[in-house]
């Protein structure tokens, strides 16, 4: 099998790359062709091909050139409609980056597009993966919580400027702070829900932690969104760790249901120390690879009942979210920047606001 990146421009981009090079039976190939367009220090296209020793061609076309099997679209979030409908035309599966897009408009392309070339779109919300996660939906669709009344989640990470200078401009971004880390939490509760879905949003933001530093995005969030079934979520989605903090950041759930309280962690499969010649805090992970069992799942399908590609057996197997769930984690982004511009609660499919 062979399979594409389609641009370095993303944190996850020289991971999946090196994750491909590492599965058996699979040759990877990348391309990135804007990696001019960086700033200075960011390591990306041809050098970082080599560095991670996979091969790499100059264009996107090139690429496609070699038939791939499959590709995983990771350019910076406003590039993704291009490459995507690019995929959908040589009639090759992908999987694109999160968020879908920086735009409803860009999204609803995107989704048209594969569906009507009969390819499978996929979105990168590899947290579906999560051992914990698949033990919280157990409980809530088992009914052990009884009907979920309340949802409190945190997914926080530092402000990503220093490795990838794009996060922080809102024309390639999309936006912020709210863009980047509301969609993973809002794509779980989608799963975790089933049928019923996001009908109103409130949020508030601000960027008063790095105000001084002249970011011009949002820094911090509180996303609030009301579901049919009656439940009420809080996604704080700040940029909150500091620069030397020992690890990227996490995400956590708290779910209130009538009969039990339930809370997750995707992330705390960890060691937790001090480093006495570094003077700092240390956190070695040794858990499951969320990137591999998603990338996995995609490439060759998730049998009923595997989690994680050798994990613990469940009645329903988590699937890798597609594209019209990409598309509903974005519109509940999109009314919260909206309802943050107006100050009032934004119901879906209302964001004039």
């Amino acid at each position: 099998m062979k399979v594409g990146v389609l641009s370095f421009a993303h944190v996850h981009a020289a991971g999946y790359a090196a994750l491909l090079r590492d599965m058996d039976g699979v040759e990877v190939v990348t391309s990135d062709p804007e990696a001019g367009s960086a700033p200075p220090g960011e390591v990306r296209g041809e050098v970082l091909a080599r560095r991670l020793g996979v091969e790499h061609v100059a264009t996107y076309q090139e690429l496609f050139d070699q038939g791939p099997d499959a590709v995983i679209v990771a350019a910076e979030n406003a590039r993704h409609r291009a490459l995507v409908e690019l995929a959908a035309k040589h009639g090759v599966d992908v999987l694109c980056e999160k968020p879908l897009a920086t735009t409803e408009e860009d999204g609803e392309a995107m989704v048209a597009a594969c569906r009507d070339a009969g390819v499978r779109l996929g979105v990168a919300y590899p947290v579906r993966f999560s051992p914990a996660y698949a033990a919280l939906r157990d409980a809530v669709r088992g009914g052990a919580t009884g009907p979920v009344l309340t949802v409190a989640g945190a997914n926080n990470g530092r402000l990503p400027a220093d490795s990838r200078a794009w996060f922080t401009d809102p024309g390639l971004a999309g936006g912020g702070a709210l863009m980047d880390h509301t969609v993973h939490i809002a794509d779980l509760l989608d799963d975790l829900f089933g049928e019923a879905r996001a009908e109103e949003v409130y949020a508030q933001t601000n960027n008063l932690m790095y105000e001084a530093d002249g970011v011009a995005v949002e820094t911090a969030g509180l996303v609030t969104v009301r579901y049919t079934n009656g439940a009420v979520a809080t996604i704080d989605c700040s940029w909150s760790h500091p620069d030397h903090h020992p690890t990227w950041g996490g995400l956590e759930l708290q779910l209130v249901g009538e009969r039990a309280t339930v809370e997750m962690d995707a992330f705390c499969q960890v060691v937790s120390g001090f480093d006495e010649r570094q003077r700092t805090g240390v956190l070695l992970p040794w858990g499951s690879d969320l990137d591999g069992a998603m990338v996995r799942a995609f490439l060759y399908g998730t049998e009923a009942g595997e989690v994680d590609g050798d994990g613990p057996a469940v009645p329903d197997a988590v699937q890798v979210a597609d594209g019209e769930a990409g598309l509903r984690s974005l519109r509940i982004a999109l009314a919260g920047y909206a309802s943050a511009r107006s100050g009032r609660p934004v119901r879906l499919g209302d964001r004039t606001g």
